[in-house]
């Protein structure tokens, strides 16, 4: 026992961007190389109706006039130091807004008991 079953014609579309992109490294080394991100679609494709595109395997791209440049670089020791100082403040800074709005919220509640105004 056979079954048919219709064939369908597929029509594949492949949308591929490419980015030149250097790397500089620390040490002055030079790297050229691409990026590429691809987009891939698929459909049943009848050749009889013109809007639906033919059947077959179509594969575009497009050159990115751009290009990336990514130096490495490290950072200084005072650099990292300054950034944990700013990191230390910050936390600091968060608990002292957070130590102060309980302070004044218990402070307004013990007033509100001591009036005799809660419910």
């Amino acid at each position: 026992m056979f079954f048919s079953f219709p064939i369908a014609s597929m029509m594949f579309q492949y949308f591929v961007k490419i980015v030149p992109t250097v790397y500089v490294k620390v040490d002055g080394e030079v790297l050229r190389t691409n990026q590429f991100s691809v987009t891939r679609h698929e459909k049943i494709a009848n050749g009889l109706i013109g809007d639906q595109g033919l059947p077959g395997v179509f594969v575009l791209y497009e050159l990115s006039p751009m290009m990336v440049k990514l130096t490495e670089k490290h950072r200084s020791f005072t650099h990292f130091l300054t950034g944990v100082c700013a990191i230390i403040g910050g936390v600091f800074t968060v608990a002292g807004l957070i130590d102060s709005l309980i302070y004044h919220s218990t402070r307004a509640i013990q007033k509100k008991i001591e009036l005799g105004k809660t419910t």
